[in-house]
């Protein structure tokens, strides 16, 4: 779960302190978990909800750049060779806007319409700051920031 914490938080120890906020909640509403779906996947939600809340705080989302009519369809075909480690390395060089969507939409499974409401965006804002951090990750690869990258 730390793993979670630090795709969506970059400094280690504030994503230290997020894991140990959401364990504490788990902890303090184990009860509250009904058995629909993995106890992990119950724990990973209270995790990016508090790694959401952390990055509230300490990021206004609403100050991204809103791009209207964008096209999704751009590849990441590379991406498919890249070691887990060094897509994460990657990740960390996005701006925190580009990396929280991208975390979102691409790790996590949430739609458009469900990051908008997390983040206090609109849904134009979190395509367009998923298509920019898409783009800003193949810039990355194509300039080959990471040793090992192939």
């Amino acid at each position: 779960m730390f793993g979670v914490c630090m795709r969506y938080v970059k400094n280690q120890e504030d994503a230290e302190d997020v894991l140990i906020e959401g364990l504490f909640k788990v902890l303090t509403k184990i009860d509250k978990f009904n058995h629909q779906g993995s106890f992990e996947g119950w724990i990973r939600r209270i995790l990016v909800n508090e790694c959401l809340m952390h990055l509230r705080k300490r990021h206004n989302f609403k100050l991204t750049v809103e791009v209207s009519n964008i096209d999704l369809k751009t590849t990441m075909t590379i991406e498919d060779d890249l070691a887990a480690q060094d897509i994460l390395a990657l990740l960390d060089l996005l701006p925190t806007g580009y990396r929280t969507v991208f975390n979102m939409y691409v790790l996590e499974g949430y739609k458009h319409r469900e990051i908008a409401e997390q983040l206090g965006i609109s849904i134009n804002t979190s395509k367009s700051q998923l298509l920019l951090a898409r783009k800003r990750l193949q810039k990355l690869i194509k300039e080959n920031q990471l040793p090992d990258v192939g």
